[in-house]
């Protein structure tokens, strides 16, 4: 064989192995996702971007949102990402806060779940900004089977469950796992925030 044809061969062969090799990862184990709005600060920062574990909640056969081979569910207060119920070509990043089965109540802003108080250090306590997406007094309401509830960590100003309802275990992608890279602008790195378990 020509020289150059097999270097040819061989590139190419290589290639088409790295895509597939990429295209699984991304389809099966881990995906990249930026964050774009302030609805989860001051946990995640608009600019971060994170990678997120799409494994460990279960392989899920592509384009028909079914679960292959189970792994786990989604625990109290995970940071998750799914597709927003509204427009599922949209993926959304809250913490879960409820389960199924449980009950979801705000009193005055304060979490209650099943009837206790939820200590909730992670949240932002920001003034609520634009029209002013506020609901301090929630509920209570009992989270469905197969379903979440889901809230940001700037409450004041999170477009999440008390506004669009549950989310349906189907459209979880995944749990967020790790800040990769942030910024705030080309020349504001946020080096201190890169390799940080999300939490």
């Amino acid at each position: 064989m020509n020289p150059t044809v097999k270097m040819v061969k061989e590139y190419a062969e290589a290639l088409i192995i790295a895509l597939v090799l990429a295209l699984f990862i991304r389809t099966f184990v881990v995906q990249a996702f930026k964050i774009p709005s302030e609805s989860m600060l001051q946990t995640l920062q608009v600019g971060d971007h994170l990678l997120v574990n799409k494994f460990i909640y279960g392989i899920k056969i592509p384009f028909i949102d079914r679960t292959l081979i189970p792994v786990s569910s989604p625990h109290f207060q995970d940071i998750i990402v799914f597709e927003y119920p509204e427009d599922p070509s949209k993926d959304f990043i809250k913490r879960v806060i409820g389960l199924p089965g449980d009950t979801i109540e705000l009193r005055a802003g304060v979490l209650w779940r099943n009837g206790e108080k939820v200590d909730e250090p992670y949240l932002a306590h920001l003034p609520p900004k634009g029209f002013a997406m506020h609901l301090s007094e929630f509920g209570p309401v009992t989270v469905p089977a197969g379903k979440y509830f889901c809230m940001g960590d700037n409450r004041n100003n999170s477009h999440d469950s008390r506004y669009w309802g549950f989310v349906d275990t189907r459209a979880i992608v995944g749990k967020a796992w790790i800040i990769y890279w942030s910024w705030e602008s080309l020349f504001d790195v946020r080096w201190g925030r890169i390799g940080h378990l999300v939490r």
